[in-house]
C-alpha cells in the first residue's frame, strides 16, 4: 500500500513493536529479510538503532519503499494489531507491507511530505500546536477590560464555537456572489444562458422551465426584467414545487414533473460547500467573491476574545507577527514581568512558548506567522514545522522517519536542520531519512544506498554501512557524486548566453517584498535564490507570472506563451494519473477499440475508461482502490476486493492489443510502454518525453495521489516539452530539483538548457548551488526570510554574485562554482 494518506495531526501514534524474536533481545540493529514492496527485490539488510541513517538513491530506486513501504508500513501494521480486534480485519484489508521480517523495529513516528493537503483551518500555530500556548497565556495573563469574566482558552480559538466570530464562523472571510459574477453578459435573455451560473444541460433547462410556468419571461433581454424580478430570480431563499409541462420533443413523449426552483445564488453556494466534485466547486467558486467579515475584520475571533490583550496587543496581532517578532516581544514582556516580580503566570508562560518558538525559528521558518494557513505552505516548511515539532515531544526510543526535511531548504539553513536531526537521535531516538542533500548525506552515521537505476532497473541495496565506505561501490550514483574524484572530468562549461531583451518590475510591493526593482532577461537560463522565505516564489510565481501573463496580449512584447510549471498534484484522486494527464491515455484506448475482440463486440472508446460505467469494475467504480475508514485513525486506500486494483471488470480485460489487456497496459512503465507503442506515433512521443526527463520508471497508471510534488512537476514539463512550440515561451518553475538525486539533476538540466538552446527563456527558484552556477544570471533575494528580506541582494552572472559576497547564497555559489 503507498503512504499517501496521512492524518493531519503531526504525529502518527507510536507502533509498539514486539520484542524482537531472535534470543538477543539487545540486538542493536534493525534487521529486515526479504523485503518485495513495489520494485524492491527480495531485500536483506540491517541498519542500527539510535543512529543517522539516510536511504539514497536515483529516484524510484526504491528508497522510500524501503523506509516508507516496508519499515514504517510494518511499524504501523503491529500498531494496529495491537490496538483493537476490529482494527485487525483492516490490516487484511490494507495488506502488510512485502516482507518476509523485520526484527528490532522500535514503534515509527512518519514525518513524510504529505500528497493530501490540511483543511484551510489549520495553521502554523495548529501545525506547532504553539496557538494552544498563546491561548493559554491570553486566558491565564491577558489584560482584561474592567470588570469582564476571566475567559477559558477554548474562547481564544477561531475553531471553536466559544470562540469563532459568529458572522463568519471563525473563517475571518465571508464568500459573497452579485448580479455582476452570477450574470455576466446581461444582454442575453434566461433562455439564451443569461445566468452563468446556473447548471449546464437538463438541470439548467429544468430551472428555466420552473421560472417560466412562475409567469417570468425568459426570452426577454436580462437587463430588461424588473429589478425585483432580478433579485428574486437570484436571491431568493425560497424554494417553491411547480408542475412542468415539458414542450414535446417529436422523437420521445416527456410526462409532467414536480419541479423544485433553486436560486442561482442558492445553487452556488450550496454547490461551493457540500460538493464532492473538485470541478463543480472550482467552476461555483468562479461566482464568489472573498470578502473581510465586516463583523470581526477578518480577525476570526468574537470581540470578548479580542478586547483581552497582552503587552498592549490582541491575541490576532500576536498571531500575525513574524515568529522572530513574537519571540521578540515575550522576552520583552517576561523581562518586565521579573523586574516587576508580578505576574509569574506570565513569565512562565512566555517562556514556554518562546521555548516552543526556538526549534522553528532554528530551521529557518521564523518568518512564518502564527496565522499563516497550511495549505500556503510548501511541503518542506510543513515538515520542517512538524519536525519542530516532535523536537518538544519528549518521545524517546522511537523511529523517526523523514522524507527529504532538506527540501526546499537554502544550503544556509540546511546546518540548523543537522542539528536538529542531531538532538532527536541524542535524545535516545533513531532516524531514517530518506535524502538527496549531500550535505545531509555526508552526515550521515550509516548509508543505505538503493539501486543502481530506477524501477526495475533498481529495488537493490548496493551499500548499507558508513558513508566513507560507499567509495569503493562501483554501480552506485550515490558514490559519483559524493565523492567526485572517482567522478570523470565534467564536459566544457557552457558560454554564458547573451540575453535577446527583458521584463522589467519596477516598485514592485506584494507580501515582502517592498519597493523592488528588478530585471529577468529574457533568451536565458536565470536562477532566482535567497534562504526561505526571502520572497522567491512571491516574485517569480506572482509578480512576474502576472505581469507577463497581462502584457501577453501586446504584439510589441517578445514573449507569446507564459508556463508555469509548479508542483501543484497533476489530480487529487486516484482517478487522475501518469496516462489520463499526457493525453495517453486516449491513444491507448483508440488502439482497444480498433482490437478485434472490441470491435466484435459493437464497443467503443468509453468502454476502456475507468470514470464512466460499462468497462470499469462497480464495486470501485473504476479507482482500484476502495476507501477504508477508520474510527480513530486517518481513512486510508485499500485494493478493490472485486478487481484487485485492475479497475476494470472481467469482460473489459478479455479484450487485448499486442497480447496485452487495459489493466496490463496500465500496468507498465513509461520505459516498457516506451518499447511496446515504438510503433504508434502518437504514443511514442509522448513517452520519449516522459523517459527524457528522468520518469522512465512511473507506471503509466501510477494514481496522481501516489506522485510526489517533484514528480507531478516533471510530468507536467514533460506534457509541456511534447508540444515543442516555436514561439517564444517563457517558463517559470519552483525549485525543480526537489526530491532528484544529484543524477536526475543533470538529466532535468539538460532538458531546461536545451529549451533555452531552442529559443525560449526559462526562470527557475532554486537552491541547489550547482543549477545556479550553471544559469546565464542570478537574482539573489534575503538578507533574509519574512521582513528581513525582499530586497534584491545581488544580480548579474554567477560569477558576478559570487565576487559581490553580498547575502547568504555568495559563499555556497563561489564554492559550486571553484567544484565545476
Amino acid at each position: 500500500m503507498h503512504h499517501s494518506t496521512e492524518p493531519a495531526a503531526p504525529v502518527r501514534s507510536p507502533a509498539p513493536s514486539p520484542p524482537p524474536s531472535r534470543p538477543d533481545a539487545h540486538d542493536p540493529f534493525v534487521r529486515v529479510r526479504g523485503a518485495r514492496e513495489h520494485n524492491l527485490r527480495g531485500v536483506d539488510v540491517d541498519i542500527p538503532r539510535d543512529a543517522l541513517t539516510v536511504f539514497t538513491g536515483v529516484s524510484g530506486s526504491g528508497k522510500s519503499s524501503l523506509a516508507f513501504g516496508t519499515l514504517y508500513a510494518e511499524a504501523q501494521r503491529r500498531y494496529f494489531e495491537s490496538v483493537a480486534p476490529y482494527a485487525r480485519r483492516l490490516i487484511h484489508q490494507i495488506g502488510a507491507p512485502k516482507v518476509d521480517s523485520v526484527t528490532g523495529l522500535p514503534p515509527a513516528v512518519s514525518l513524510e511530505q504529505r500528497r493530501s493537503s490540511p483543511g484551510s483551518r489549520s495553521s502554523v500555530g495548529t501545525v506547532t500546536l504553539l496557538s494552544n500556548s498563546l491561548r493559554m497565556l491570553f486566558s491565564r495573563a491577558g489584560t482584561y477590560p474592567p470588570g469582564a469574566p476571566r475567559l477559558d482558552s477554548d474562547a481564544f480559538s477561531p475553531n471553536t464555537a466559544a470562540g469563532a466570530c459568529p458572522s463568519c464562523h471563525g473563517l475571518g472571510s465571508i464568500h459573497r456572489t452579485s448580479e455582476e459574477l452570477l450574470v455576466p453578459d446581461p444582454g442575453l435573455s434566461i433562455r439564451q444562458g443569461a445566468i452563468a451560473a446556473w447548471p449546464g444541460a437538463w438541470q439548467g433547462k429544468n430551472l428555466r422551465d420552473i421560472l417560466e410556468v412562475l409567469g417570468h419571461d425568459v426570452d426577454a433581454p436580462w437587463r430588461e426584467l424588473p429589478a425585483a424580478d432580478r433579485e428574486w430570480i437570484l436571491f431568493t431563499e425560497e424554494q417553491p414545487v411547480v408542475t412542468v409541462h415539458p414542450v414535446r420533443d417529436a422523437d420521445r413523449i416527456q410526462r409532467p414533473y414536480q419541479g423544485t426552483y433553486m436560486s442561482a445564488h442558492r445553487y452556488v453556494m450550496k454547490t461551493f460547500s457540500d460538493s464532492r466534485s473538485a470541478t463543480l466547486r472550482a467552476r461555483a467558486e468562479r461566482f464568489l467573491t472573498d470578502s473581510p467579515c465586516p463583523v470581526c475584520e477578518g480577525r476570526r475571533l468574537r470581540p470578548e476574545a479580542l478586547a483581552v490583550t497582552f503587552a498592549g496587543r490582541t491575541i490576532a496581532e500576536l498571531a500575525a507577527l513574524p515568529l522572530t517578532g513574537l519571540d521578540r516581544l515575550l522576552a520583552q514582556a517576561q523581562a518586565q514581568a521579573q523586574e516587576e516580580r508580578s505576574g509569574e503566570a506570565a513569565r512562565v508562560l512566555a517562556e514556554d512558548l518562546r521555548s516552543r518558538i526556538g526549534p522553528v525559528v532554528e530551521l529557518g521558518l521564523g518568518y512564518l506567522s502564527l496565522d499563516r494557513t497550511a495549505p500556503s505552505l510548501s511541503a518542506g516548511e510543513l515538515q520542517r514545522l512538524r519536525l519542530a515539532t516532535q523536537l518538544r515531544s519528549g518521545l524517546f526510543g522511537v523511529v523517526y522517519v523523514l522524507d527529504e526535511p532538506s527540501a526546499g531548504l537554502h544550503p544556509a539553513d540546511t546546518e540548523a536542520l543537522l542539528g536538529v536531526l542531531d538532538r532527536l537521535k541524542a535524545a535516545g531516538n533513531t532516524v531514517f531519512v530518506v535524502e538527496h542533500h549531500l550535505d545531509v548525506v555526508r552526515h550521515a552515521d550509516w548509508l543505505v544506498d538503493v539501486g543502481p537505476l530506477a524501477g526495475e532497473h533498481g529495488g537493490q541495496v548496493l551499500h548499507s554501512g558508513p558513508p566513507r565506505e560507499l567509495a569503493g561501490v562501483a554501480g552506485s550514483a550515490t558514490a559519483r557524486h559524493l565523492f567526485p574524484a572517482h567522478e570523470p572530468e565534467p564536459g566544457p562549461v557552457r558560454e554564458v548566453r547573451e540575453a535577446r531583451g527583458a521584463v522589467r518590475l519596477a516598485g514592485v510591493e506584494r507580501h515582502n517584498l517592498r519597493g523592488v526593482d528588478v530585471e529577468f532577461p529574457l533568451g536565458v537560463f536565470t536562477a532566482v535564490t535567497g534562504v526561505s522565505g526571502s520572497g522567491k516564489s512571491t516574485l517569480v510565481g506572482q509578480v512576474l507570472a502576472g505581469e507577463v501573463g497581462e502584457r501577453l496580449a501586446d504584439p510589441g512584447f517578445p514573449v507569446r506563451r507564459l508556463v508555469e510549471v509548479d508542483q501543484k498534484p497533476i489530480g487529487r484522486t486516484p482517478r487522475s494519473n501518469l496516462a489520463t494527464y499526457t493525453g495517453l491515455f486516449d491513444v491507448v484506448r483508440r488502439l482497444f477499440t480498433a482490437a478485434p475482440g472490441a470491435r466484435e463486440r459493437g464497443w467503443k472508446a468509453g468502454r476502456f475508461s475507468f470514470n464512466v460505467p460499462g468497462g470499469r469494475c462497480e464495486t470501485c467504480q473504476g479507482e482500484g482502490f476502495v476507501s477504508v475508514e477508520l474510527l480513530f485513525l486517518p481513512s486510508t486506500y485499500a485494493p478493490c476486493p472485486q478487481c484487485g486494483g485492475a479497475r476494470y471488470n472481467a469482460e473489459t480485460l478479455q479484450v487485448r492489443h499486442e497480447g496485452l489487456n487495459i489493466a496490463e497496459v496500465l500496468a507498465l512503465t513509461v520505459e516498457s510502454a516506451a518499447a511496446f507503442f515504438a510503433g504508434v506515433p502518437a504514443a511514442a512521443r509522448s513517452l520519449r518525453a516522459l523517459e527524457e526527463i528522468g520518469l522512465g520508471y512511473l507506471r503509466l497508471g501510477q494514481p496522481a495521489t501516489e506522485l510526489s510534488g517533484g514528480e507531478a512537476q516533471r510530468i507536467k514539463l514533460a506534457a509541456e516539452l511534447q508540444r515543442q512550440r516555436r514561439d517564444h515561451t517563457l517558463y517559470l518553475l519552483d525549485e525543480p530539483t526537489t526530491g532528484l538525486h544529484p543524477a536526475d539533476v543533470r538529466v532535468l538540466m539538460r532538458q531546461l538548457h536545451g529549451l533555452v538552446d531552442a529559443g525560449h527563456s526559462v526562470v527557475v527558484v532554486e537552491h541547489d548551488m550547482d543549477v545556479v552556477a550553471g544559469a546565464d544570471w542570478v537574482v539573489d533575494l534575503g538578507p533574509g526570510g519574512g521582513a528581513e528580506g525582499g530586497r534584491v541582494v545581488a544580480a548579474g552572472t554567477p560569477e558576478q554574485v559570487a565576487r559581490a559576497g553580498q547575502g547568504r547564497t555568495a559563499v555556497y555559489l563561489a564554492r559550486a562554482l571553484g567544484a565545476r
